[in-house]
């Protein structure tokens, strides 16, 4: 095993549901003595009502969503910690933006739209968004595994919606980089051999925009 140097302060680990953000942050903190920053998705009290009726419960979930990101990452992006060398976060405060797009109509989505734009502000780019990508099949396969009640009602067409987000977004996006590492029969949790594959590919230097590559 060898350390390669990750060249990012800020390292954003971004993809679809059920895609192995968290556990991958939890790793690179590990690793590399990183702050982690991970979000607390459970303490949403209105997302189990959401999956099972998304028209009426769409709005309330995405703002407390918005605002607790938004206090989590003033808590540890804008107070900065001289004793971490990276900070590792499971998600990136756009990810808010996206979501809701896809979630509300679009007078809720206009409303919500003007409240992130006050929000987002203070917060800057990650030095890289690391982007973890698998079809959608297999990450229901994934959900299902993991057995969260509140999950069950999720869909494939759900997840197409979140994906095809994403990729919108990325293709207009050119202020920081973006990699996009395919890791459909990926397991960096049992499998030491693919996590250092994804460390390699993160100690490397990116140009400003999107970057894509596949380990199969």
């Amino acid at each position: 095993m060898v350390d390669y140097p990750i060249p990012y302060r800020y390292v954003c680990v971004e993809g679809n549901i059920g895609t192995g953000k968290t556990t991958l942050c939890n790793r690179l903190a590990k690793r590399f003595h990183g702050k982690v920053i991970l979000e607390q998705f459970t303490d949403n009290p209105f997302l189990p009502y959401f999956y099972n009726d998304p028209e009426r419960y769409a709005f309330p979930v995405e703002i407390f969503f918005m605002t607790e990101r938004h206090k989590q990452l003033q808590k540890h992006i804008l107070t900065r910690d001289l004793f971490a060398q990276h900070i590792f976060a499971d998600y990136f405060f756009t990810k808010t933006l996206l979501f809701a797009r896809n979630n509300l109509n679009d007078e809720e989505f206009r409303i919500f739209q003007q409240l992130f734009q006050l929000l987002e502000k203070p917060f800057p780019n990650p030095d890289i968004l690391v982007y973890l990508h698998r079809s959608t099949s297999r990450l229901l396969n994934l959900i299902e595994i993991r057995g969260r009640h509140m999950e069950t009602p999720i869909s494939e067409s759900y997840l197409q919606k979140i994906q095809d987000a994403y990729f919108d977004y990325f293709r207009s996006e050119t202020g920081f980089p973006i990699l996009i590492i395919d890791v459909e029969d990926m397991d960096f949790v049992k499998n030491q051999d693919h996590l250092e594959e994804l460390i390699t590919l993160m100690s490397q230097r990116y140009n400003p925009g999107v970057h894509r590559v596949s380990i199969r």
